[in-house]
């Protein structure tokens, strides 16, 4: 048998002991978000310039958005990158389990 305490818990539990999982949370979710703004422009052509411009906002601030780093990134950002690449945000409040 072995000592080891984290053993068969869930990857969440081991993060929410170590203090950090709000902060790993935050970090993947604006990871994916910028991939996925990313993979739309792909999709529908749009270079940098373009998609600032579709935004109404400056290429900077379109960087900013689209750089996995920065966590600083309003709502209001989001949905005009969204609408720029045809799509919409969906947020969803769920239970902590």
């Amino acid at each position: 048998m072995s000592n080891n305490c984290h053993l068969g818990s869930a990857f969440d539990d081991f993060l929410e002991q170590e203090g950090i999982l709000n902060e790993v949370t935050e970090v993947a979710l604006k990871r994916v978000l910028a991939w996925q703004v990313e993979q739309a422009m792909k999709e529908r052509g749009l270079t940098k310039s373009k998609m600032a411009k579709s935004m109404q906002t400056s290429r900077a601030a379109l960087d900013r958005l689209l750089d996995p780093e920065y966590d600083s990134v309003t709502l209001r950002t989001l949905d005009k990158a969204a609408r720029a690449v045809g799509k919409r945000i969906k947020i969803d409040l769920v239970d902590v389990v």
